[in-house]
């Protein structure tokens, strides 16, 4: 065969249909030829031609061509090594060569000292080994005839590093026998895709495990440097099947070293309620795979499963000391004089709420309009028929037990949810401890822009009085009707001040996101969990008391209304009180939380809270899944 007939058919076999004339000329210069001739046309003033001549005449254009032109001839004429035996000569010149010679000179001994380095060595066996394509072992073939109950034996060999293998093992109590119980999702073993679970072990690192306990096994592998050799049987009936990654919110806290019942505590993952958690692998009814969000490795941890969780806390639940019930707590009254009863509910003034912290104008607190907006909800008596109705409610039995809805649904479903431009505003929920400023910061975030924030107007029985409006101040009903909506659950919260109802309606809260508007709700945290359906969406904000020394300067001129008449300042026990009750709160309920805002300066926090409502309306948030499956 010719030389240009070797060309072209490597050529055509490595690229394709490719000119013949190419290998005779080289591309380069066939593109000096081009650029010539685009050259004249650019001279005639030709459209388009200086734009082609500028990219013919790049030079990276023309170093891919020489590059191309370069593989070509590899392709036609392979490279051969010119020893086949690099590393025996090297050898050959250490021993006979340079060990001989008396007062080598310095290039002599720096030749030496390269040809005998490890390094240099393994360069020079790999090179001969390619250049005498000794590429691997050759197996010997197989029986023709096999034995029926011959198993197939793996070799796997695992390099260890920092991180754990990423497997447990199981004993059998009848035989002795050592299984590989699970893989765990991202470690070592998974990734390696040779040990799976039902794996029968038969050796690790040439000693025998049969007979051996689990503990003595882990042993070995601690003390086992470098590469791990694994001999197993495979398992005969091995699963496939990739699971699809389920994200789910922990309304539980939970921590493996506590758990007495998990297979492998060092393998376990703790999480707290709140945290997000990617599920990988659900295949075992009782314990579950999964990994926290956002992943800081990409070895999961061992968690338990819904039905293996709800079974503990049960077990946990029935264990506990007999606890007094708070539905047959004592009731406390308070005595209001009948003179402070009258005044209270047309007085406003600068502190017209424990939730108050900050000495603002009086002109300023007793503005109820803004840019012709009358802004609801921000009445004495509406807010202190929750503070009051909130110490004397009468709570379920039911409610006797902490986090009984957890029974239910140790885990919350969730996926990712962008709120579609057409869509009504997701609710905001700000929710905080008494006198952390709740109150004052839904205040301002509103009068900062009326018309794209507000809150609900409040229904009462309580009769309209001069210069009020039914719908602005308040929504006036009877109380037959305000039963009526009570027995239909359609108050988010509602209680009773100086003998008339007052409440905060899903009517009212549903009329201000069809303006298409913000909601802004301040609710008790016990209102949270009726607001928690797909047709609102509440974003919860928790709105955090900072540390003792700030509330100590933030608060140091406020004051307080205690029983609805006594103006007094800060103490130090208010300062305690507070700090306390809003650690409580978070405690308790932080797995409903969306964002906990600090509330370490009034005008920062609201800066802060316009940012956080941004970002609830225009980016993906995760909400449980149950949300969106209601609209569907």
């Amino acid at each position: 065969m010719s030389q240009n007939q070797r060309g072209e058919e490597g050529g055509h076999d490595s690229l394709g249909a490719v000119n013949p004339i190419w290998p005779k000329r080289g591309v380069t210069e066939m593109l000096s030829d081009v650029v010539q001739d685009v050259s004249h046309a650019v001279c005639r003033n030709i459209y388009g031609s200086q734009v082609l001549h500028e990219l013919l005449s790049a030079p990276w254009l023309h170093a891919l061509l020489k590059i191309y032109e370069r593989l070509l001839q590899f392709e036609r004429s392979t490279p051969t090594p010119v020893l086949p035996y690099a590393s025996g000569l090297s050898l050959e010149v250490i021993l006979t060569t340079l060990q001989n010679v008396h007062g080598p000179s310095a290039e002599a001994r720096e030749l030496y000292s390269l040809l005998s380095s490890p390094h240099i060595q393994a360069l020079l066996s790999s090179h001969d080994s390619v250049a005498q394509s000794d590429y691997g072992p050759v197996l010997a073939p197989l029986p023709d005839e096999m034995p029926e109950g011959e198993e197939a034996m793996r070799i796997v060999c695992l390099v260890k590093n920092n991180q754990p293998l990423g497997a447990t093992i199981r004993r059998d109590e009848d035989t002795g026998e050592i299984y590989i119980a699970r893989v765990i999702h991202g470690g070592l073993a998974d990734r390696s895709r040779l040990l799976h679970p039902g794996d029968l072990l038969v050796e690790v690192n040439g000693n025998p495990v049969v007979g051996l306990e689990p503990e003595q096994i882990i042993q070995i592998l601690i003390n086992s440097q470098g590469t791990i050799l694994f001999k197993v049987i495979p398992e005969k009936a091995q699963s496939n099947s990739g699971q699809k990654s389920v994200y789910m919110r922990a309304l539980v806290d939970y921590s493996p070293l506590q758990d007495s019942s998990i297979p492998c505590p060092d393998a376990g993952m703790a999480f707290s309620r709140g945290e997000l958690l990617e599920v990988v692998d659900q295949s075992d009814a009782h314990w579950w795979q999964a990994r926290k969000l956002p992943c800081s490795t990409s070895c999961a941890g061992l968690i338990p499963s819904a039905g293996m969780l709800k079974s503990k806390q049960r077990e946990q639940w029935w264990c506990q000391p007999l606890q007094v019930h708070t539905c047959i707590r004592p009731l406390k009254l308070i005595y209001i004089p009948e003179k402070d009863q009258i005044q209270s509910d047309e007085k406003r003034t600068a502190t017209v709420s424990e939730e108050f912290f900050c000495s603002l104008p009086p002109e300023k607190a007793d503005s109820d309009i803004s840019d012709g907006i009358y802004l609801a909800g921000f009445r004495q008596s509406f807010r202190l028929w929750r503070r009051t109705s909130y110490r004397k409610r009468r709570q379920s039995c039911t409610s006797c037990a902490p986090n009984t809805s957890a029974y239910s649904t140790p885990y919350e479903e969730v996926a990712l949810y962008q709120r579609p431009p057409q869509e009504d505003h997701r609710l905001i929920v700000l929710l905080g401890a008494t006198r952390v400023g709740v109150n004052e910061l839904r205040k301002r975030l509103i009068k900062l822009n009326p018309s794209t924030f507000q809150g609900p107007v409040p229904h009462t029985t309580r009769p309209i009085r001069a210069g009020e409006e039914t719908g602005r101040e308040y929504h006036f009903v009877t109380k037959e009707l305000f039963e009526y909506m009570v027995c239909n659950h359609r108050f988010v919260e509602y209680g009773e001040y100086k003998g008339h109802l007052y409440g905060t309606s899903t009517d009212a809260i549903d009329e201000v996101l069809k303006r298409g508007r913000m909601c802004i709700l301040d609710v008790e945290p016990h209102s949270i969990q009726p607001l928690r359906t797909g047709k609102l969406k509440p974003y919860v904000i928790f709105i955090k008391a900072p540390s003792l020394d700030r509330l100590r300067q933030t608060r140091r001129n406020a004051r307080i209304i205690t029983n609805c008449s006594v103006n007094r300042a800060f103490t130090e026990d208010d300062f305690v009180e507070l700090e306390e009750s809003s650690r409580l709160m978070e405690a308790k309920y932080k797995q409903f939380f969306d964002e906990v805002l600090v509330n370490d300066d009034l005008q920062h926090a609201c800066v802060q809270l316009c940012s956080i409502l941004q970002r609830a309306q225009d980016e993906p948030q995760w909400i449980p899944v149950s949300w969106s499956r209601a609209e569907e």
